[in-house]
């Protein structure tokens, strides 16, 4: 019996040069590797919804070491009464004077669309395929647009000075559980539920908790504002009792709940007790204290907002 080989996909990334950091832990944590091309190929499926840096996601049904073996595969396509339209992606790995601009990628899409039986409809297609390369080859198959769902959650009810942006609370959600599946995950210093919001709303099992009873309340009204069910508990950490498989913490920080290092050591050394792994946010370097909470730094990355920057830790 032969083994099935297994699908592969090509994934584009934008994002700004102040979220590189970010968007690379995001990539290691999807895919186990990083990359400044902005066009990544695995073996693993991802929603392209799901991360904040994602553009396009291609199923790969053909691949060829140059456009004409794609052209002799594509042939075999036949749309029925379905319409269809071709995108040649315009982020790839090529470097200048390789690079293919406009008018050269319209061709191309020209070109493949010719010989697909079917009719092309560029507005309103049944189906859409893309192309991309990726190192010498090229790509072909179903295409997939990533839609911005993290936009809808900008505007919340309760709203904190603090609170991360939705982008970087839908990439910490990431982080911390890059596959959803199984896994069971807590943020025990929740503030308005920003975290809690984004992995809620791509399938992640995740509690909440917090010490301050206003923000309790704040966090259980935008997770209902965005029709959302999870449940947010009043209480400090020291009083979870389950265990997790992942902890997001953002340490806090502000004026009415800033955490003395006691406190922050104390958070830390909870979180060991009920979770495997913990992704710990902080605007202050703590390696030192993680280490003495028992916790060993695997990865990490840094991400600015307006005068200060973050540090996020991924802890096992």
């Amino acid at each position: 019996m032969t083994e099935q080989k297994k699908p592969t996909y090509i994934y584009t990334y934008a994002y700004s040069k102040e979220e590189r950091s970010l968007c690379h832990l995001e990539m290691r944590s999807f895919f186990g590797k990083a990359t400044d091309d902005n066009i990544i190929k695995s073996n693993i499926k991802i929603d392209a919804s799901r991360s904040p840096f994602i553009r396009e996601r291609i199923e790969v049904m053909y691949e060829g070491a140059a456009l004409q073996e794609l052209i002799d595969q594509v042939k075999d396509i036949k749309m029925g009464d379905q319409t269809f339209k071709v995108i040649f992606s315009k982020i790839n790995d090529r470097k200048a004077p390789e690079t293919i601009e406009y008018q050269e990628r319209r061709d191309i899409e020209r070109a493949i669309g010719w010989v697909i039986e079917g009719e092309a409809d560029v507005h309103q297609p049944d189906h859409i395929f893309g192309m991309a390369i990726v190192g010498e080859r090229w790509y072909f198959g179903h295409y997939l647009k990533s839609e911005a769902v993290w936009l809808q959650h900008t505007k919340k009810p309760r709203e904190y000075s603090t609170a991360l942006s939705t982008r970087v609370a839908r990439a910490v959600s990431n982080i911390a559980v890059p596959d959803p599946e199984g896994i069971n995950a807590i943020d025990p210093c929740c503030g308005i539920g920003t975290v809690l919001v984004e992995a809620l709303s791509m399938g992640i099992d995740m509690d909440g908790r917090d010490i301050n009873p206003l923000v309790v309340d704040g966090s259980r009204e935008n997770i209902e504002h965005f029709g959302l069910k999870g449940k947010v508990t009043l209480g400090p950490i020291s009083e979870v009792t389950d265990n997790y498989d992942v902890a997001v913490i953002d340490m806090p920080y502000n004026l009415y709940t800033h955490a003395t290092p006691e406190d922050q050591l104390s958070i830390l050394k909870h979180a060991r007790r009920f979770a495997k792994k913990v992704v710990v946010i902080t605007i202050e370097t703590m390696d030192d204290m993680v280490k003495e909470a028992g916790f060993t730094i695997i990865d990490r990355c840094e991400t600015q907002k307006g005068y200060f920057t973050r540090e996020i830790l991924v802890c096992e």
